[in-house]
Parts: C-alpha cells; structure tokens; sequence
C-alpha cells in the first residue's frame, strides 16, 4: 500500500510539472522585419549602419518571463553603412577584423521584469574577440495573431536600444583633430527591432496506406 501511495504521488508531481514545461514558446527573428542597427558620431553629425545578417531565438514563458532566454548571432562581414569604402573599413583591423572575429553574440543569463512591458536582459556579449557581461533595457511590443500560409501564426515584438563603447571590445582606432578631440565618439548607439515569429510544432505526417496485395494466381 505505501508503495503504491508513493507511486501516486510521483505521478502527481511529473503531472503538475508538465503544464509548466510547456509554457515555455519558441519564437525566431523575422529578418525582414528586424532590425540591427547602430549609430556613431562622425565629426559632427551621426552615422548610422546595420548588419544585414543575423539570427536569433527567443524562449518566452509568459507566465514567468524570469525563466525565458534569448540568443542572437550577427555576421560581422554584413555591416552596411551605404557606402562600400567605408565598410570595407568597418571589416578591417581597424574595426571588426571580420577575418578573425568573424561573429558577434549574446546569450541571456538573466531576465528582471521592471514595470510593465519593461525588462532588463543581462547576458554575455562577445564582440571583436572579447566576452563581457551587459544588461541592456528591452521593451516589449505585445503579441498578435497573424494569418500564414498555414493558418493562424503569432508575431511577438521587442525593442531595445542602448549605448556601448567600443573601446571596452579593443576598437580603438580613432583620429585626432587638430583642433582637438577625434574623428569618432567611443559610444556607439545600438538599436534593436526584433519582430519574432512562433515557431509551431511539426505536425506528424499521415501514415503511407498499406501496399495492395495482388493475390497469386493458381
């Protein structure tokens, strides 16, 4: 009898888990629809880019957004600034030295809800060879039901913009102007769009029919 209550028990808890390991959704970014971007001084004005090549992957649980998780991977060599010479600068060694460093990532460890629709995402970084940790503010956009080829999908939403300094990730070079000061600021600012699509489970396929048996002749 005791074992038996024992087993009862046991099976209650994996019952009560399971709700709760299926809360967790997979979402993917929808590069047409996202948007890496930065932007630096430039003298005296503000030069923007973007990377055109990057993917990422949220796993959101709605109801305890702590436990969700993030990653993304941006291919160096795909920065564009509109202007072919200057990027070839950007993926030199004076920069990114895509050669070499040919990614740059970031791996959630940590997610803080603050306020509504507010979160602060720490993580590792690592950009040009060196990892470090940052916390950056995100803002959520909301979810929508979308029609797809397929049906009924759903688009989640994120915004995240804050200032990094380049030099913190050994991109040093400058040029100093004779008036003083330099060419370039150290902060750069990051912009972030993310809209992100679910990614639902693959539905099984039917069963083949059974082959037809031809009856033998006698």
């Amino acid at each position: 009898m005791r074992n038996s209550r024992i087993a009862v028990f046991a099976a209650l808890l994996v019952a009560a888990a399971l709700p709760a390991l299926a809360e967790t959704e997979t979402f993917t970014f929808d590069k047409n629809h996202s948007l890496i971007g930065f932007r630096i001084r430039h003298f005296v004005s503000k030069v923007e880019g973007r990377f055109k090549d990057f993917d990422g992957t949220i796993w959101i649980d709605r109801q305890n957004p702590s436990a969700s998780k993030v990653e993304l991977t941006i291919q160096a060599a795909s920065i564009d600034t509109s202007v072919e010479g200057r990027d070839r600068d950007l993926r030199s060694e004076n920069f990114f030295d895509v050669a070499k460093y040919p990614t740059i990532s970031f791996k959630s460890t940590k997610i803080t809800p603050r306020g509504s629709d507010a979160y602060d995402v720490t993580g590792e970084f690592t950009m040009h060879g060196v990892t470090k940790t940052i916390t950056v503010p995100v803002k959520h956009g909301g979810f929508l039901k979308v029609p797809t080829r397929g049906g009924m999908g759903e688009k989640a939403g994120f915004e995240i913009t804050f200032p990094l300094n380049r030099k913190d990730y050994g991109m040093t070079w400058n040029r100093p102007l004779d008036q003083g000061g330099f060419m370039l600021s150290d902060d750069v600012d990051i912009n972030i769009q993310v809209e992100a699509n679910k990614q639902m489970p693959e539905q099984p396929r039917p069963a083949a029919p059974p082959a037809a048996v031809t009856p033998a002749k006698g």
